[in-house]
């Protein structure tokens, strides 16, 4: 039985396709379109996903969308109505948006895959995002708590799931929801947008600057939203403008308390940051958004902790947590999740956001629509695009790339882990593409993390962002336990780089690139069955180095996403300060040296 989920029309969209119950491909439109977060109809990466199986659409048995258009068309319908006059200018844009386009999604569907509309199903949003996350994980019976911006009407929901791989039936619940326009996603999108960066795409860079300050004004920030016993919470929406605008974020009110916004794109320093300059104005102005930003974060942390709690209380025999929505991305939350957190052991898949909800809508038709047993654990997120040696080397040749083949792994291996070494910065592109926002070994720049200078060289001369922006470290899984502070909860989060956890005090000056202000590092711990080749590029620089980690971010430039294809990785190679490329057994030397 094949089933396609899809998600769109929203950001990152997305496809996801199941083989009786086990994923076979994953991807989002970005990575094809090479528009970042690309909202509009997934035709391509359903056309991979299609390909990746050997099938045609007409061979699909169902595709599920991850939303119900009506239910989310009423809530924009009665939001804007409720608002007016100040939605005078938004309601009208949404409803001819939903009116020509949205509201029809399934004969879309139906169209574009030429299948019979009664083979096109629906999940709601919240529910696509927890069966995201519980039928993927390792877990029988686990609490499902999910946290975003909005779905339909909700913003956050606390339930559970049970399924066996030995059949029987199948249930996800979300007993308790928290309902628009009280959300955590918005209420820290609107903080995003006051610290001046892009909503739905800068929220992490809240998170990253949050480590230059104290959270000295967490009470002020507790004026904006208040929070119950029981994991509710509620906005205060004199302080907001997201329901009735379109452009704005936060109202008068807002910028009233909390001062004057931050300026895109301006310099960020600190008096810790830049002593020499401590005096100036501007860091000083800096040094009160980082501690804003510190203190949003921790409220964010403490409202899910929160959450957390409640949902133990409610289902006390539950020892396991599976999460899900674009607050799963907040990877400092998710390390205080697994430290503070009532539960044993925490799980979140690697697409936690909108694009996850195509996978999500699928198992969720799969094992409760149609009550299938469960045969599917997502161990890694190597689901995309794959390349094959036979493609790379005429890719290069037509590029006139300098490069050579170096067949022999474990010596390209040895070759690249001296680069490293070295202090070359190198581009590594190998096998399938991952699923969601985190590069993990396979579209990934890499680099020596004992070089404290790395973090300025990659950051300003090879991906040109902000300078404040922390680096994450690869290591080795069988040796977190000797460099980081991990806790047992957070195993799987740290295999997709989905938890921040400190470093340990004696080996920060060891690794000084990618431990961040606070002593902490988003970690990526690489398993040897998941991820053979990596797992031997940090083993033989661990070898070299006595330190078995790597520096690694995305394999992208600034407001791009993360390369896909052999011919990608060369354009960003070659726009981009890197030293080396390695695209499968190919090493690619820069043009200009």
């Amino acid at each position: 039985m094949y089933i396609l989920g899809i998600s769109c029309y929203y950001h990152d969209a997305a496809a996801a396709l199941l083989k009786d119950g086990v994923l076979v491909a994953a991807a989002e439109e970005e990575r094809f379109s090479r528009r970042k977060h690309d909202f509009g109809f997934p035709r391509q990466a359903i056309a991979f996903c299609l390909a990746q199986a050997g099938i045609s659409a007409a061979e699909l048995d169902y595709a599920v969308f991850y939303e119900k258009p009506l239910p989310k068309f009423e809530r924009i319908l009665l939001s804007g109505l409720a608002t007016w006059p100040r939605a005078w200018q938004a309601f009208p844009e949404a409803m001819i948006s939903w009116l020509t386009d949205k509201l029809h999604i399934r004969s879309r569907i139906a169209e574009a895959l030429e299948l019979e509309p009664e083979r096109v199903l629906f999940s709601e949003h919240h529910l696509s995002h927890a069966a995201s996350a519980f039928f993927c994980s390792p877990f029988e019976r686990a609490a499902v708590m999910t946290a975003d911006g909005v779905g339909e009407w909700t913003t956050a929901a606390l339930g559970w799931g049970e399924a066996s791989w030995g059949g029987g039936r199948n249930r996800l619940e979300l007993e308790v929801e928290q309902r628009f326009p009280h959300s955590l996603g918005l209420f820290y999108s609107g903080f995003t947008a006051f610290l001046g960066f892009e909503v739905n795409d800068g929220e992490y860079k809240v998170m990253g600057m949050a480590p230059y300050g104290q959270p000295r004004y967490r009470d002020e920030v507790r004026k904006v939203i208040q929070v119950a016993d029981d994991g509710s919470f509620w906005l205060d929406l004199d302080y907001f403008a997201f329901h009735y605008s379109r452009e704005q974020t936060i109202s008068e009110r807002f910028v009233r308390r909390f001062g004057p916004p931050r300026v895109p794109e301006s310099d960020f320093f600190t008096p810790q940051t830049h002593p020499e300059r401590a005096q100036e104005a501007a860091a000083q102005q800096n040094q009160y958004y980082a501690d804003l930003a510190a203190s949003v974060q921790a409220v964010t942390e403490e409202v899910l902790l929160g959450m957390a709690r409640a949902l133990k209380r409610r289902y006390p025999e539950l020892e396991a947590l599976c999460f899900a929505g674009g607050v799963g991305y907040n990877s400092a939350a998710n390390g205080r999740l697994a430290r503070e957190g009532p539960f044993r052991q925490v799980y979140i898949q690697p697409a936690a956001g909108d694009s996850g909800g195509a996978l999500g809508a699928a198992l969720y038709a799969y094992h409760v629509l149609l009550g299938q047993p469960r045969a599917f654990v997502m161990e890694h997120s190597y689901w995309g695009l794959g390349t094959s040696e036979a493609s790379v080397i005429p890719t290069l040749r037509a590029a006139g790339a300098r490069f050579e083949v170096i067949e022999e792994e474990a010596r390209l291996i040895e070759r690249v882990a001296a680069e490293l070494a070295a202090g070359r910065v190198v581009g590594w592109f190998q096998g399938r593409s991952e699923w969601g926002p985190r590069a993990l070994g396979n579209r990934s720049i890499l680099a020596d993390p004992r070089r404290a200078e790395m973090k300025e060289v990659v950051n300003t001369k090879i991906k040109f962002r902000e300078p404040f922006r922390p680096f994450a470290p690869s290591v080795l899984a069988e040796q977190v336990d000797g460099v980081f502070e991990l806790p047992e909860a957070a195993a799987y989060p740290a295999r997709f780089m989905l938890t921040v956890t400190p470093v340990k005090p004696s080996q920060r000056e060891r690794i000084p690139a990618v431990t961040h202000a606070d002593g902490s590092a988003r970690v990526q711990a690489v398993c040897p069955e998941t991820n053979p080749r990596y797992h031997r590029l940090i083993q033989a620089f661990g070898q070299a180095t006595g330190v078995p980690v790597l520096l690694n971010t995305s394999f992208n430039l600034r407001g791009e996403p993360i390369v896909n294809t052999p011919a990608d990785a060369l354009r960003t190679f070659r726009r981009s300060g890197l030293d080396l490329l390695v695209v499968d057994h190919c090493l690619v030397q820069r043009d200009d040296r």
